[in-house]
């Protein structure tokens, strides 16, 4: 299985420190934001990851993680998205690098503070399709929304004015090699993006998307609100961590 780490964007909620860099560059806590996605795909079990950038900083993701060694991964390798069509069309750019594989993404601003490996083991399992990871939380608002019909999901809302569950679609997916063939079979929304929430939702009509519930916390880290709320979490309760080449340390602690 390959990793995939989508860090593009604009991150203009959080201007004006994203005037200079990406976000995902921001310190959460005592580390990069990108530092612990990257951990979330080591502690499942990848060794090959892509990075998909974009934006004027792309560079400095290279400098920062270089080949991945570093991390304890085999490789990290860089895609770069033009402008801002979404996390589906960021997605899209992986398809050459997952080779037919199949894949677990993991959006740049997503921090957890256990682990997927049993979801990651659990989708190895799984004869086809896509899985998803997704956590009960105060402002399901701003995310997708799953809706279900007893314990089945049935349909995932794509940030809903009155959602119609108090759980949230994390940043975590997991696809077979078919998630390239129905991303090209995407229209915009109205936003005018690929949406994330159409490429699940095109699983759940061939019945073939599964869910796990989180444990431990979780958060995204994409407005000032929830970027303190990240590093308090980290400082206070902690979140599985990768020793890195800019970790204050040197080597692991």
């Amino acid at each position: 299985m390959r990793g995939i780490v989508l860090a593009g964007g604009l991150g203009s909620r959080l201007f004006p420190l994203t005037k200079v860099t990406n976000k995902h560059l921001l310190p959460v806590y005592d580390r990069p934001m990108v530092f612990y996605p990257i951990e979330c795909l080591k502690n499942a079990g990848v060794v090959d990851v892509l990075l998909v950038t974009g934006g004027t900083s792309a560079g400095d993701f290279m400098r920062l993680l270089g080949d991945g060694r570093d991390f304890g991964l085999r490789s990290i390798t860089y895609a770069y998205q033009e402008g801002e069509g979404g996390i589906a069309d960021a997605l899209r750019l992986a398809e050459p690098f997952a080779a037919g594989e199949r894949i677990i993404v993991v959006l740049g601003d997503n921090i957890i503070q256990g682990n997927v490996r049993a979801s990651a083991e659990a989708f190895a399992r799984q004869p086809r399709g896509a899985r998803i990871v997704i956590k009960r939380v105060p402002d399901p608002e701003r995310f997708g929304v799953p809706v279900f019909d007893g314990e089945r999901i049935v349909g995932i809302e794509e940030k809903p004015q009155q959602p119609r569950s108090p759980y949230a679609v994390t940043g975590i997916y997991f696809y077979d090699n078919h998630v390239f063939e129905l991303i090209r079979g995407l229209k915009p929304s109205a936003r005018g993006e690929y949406e994330i929430s159409d490429v699940n939702n095109a699983y759940l009509a061939r019945d073939a998307l599964c869910h796990d519930v989180l444990e431990g916390w979780w958060t995204d880290a994409g407005t000032f609100e929830s970027l303190l709320r990240a590093g308090r979490l980290v400082a206070e309760t902690g979140a599985n961590h990768v020793d890195g080449p800019l970790d204050g340390h040197g080597e692991s602690e």
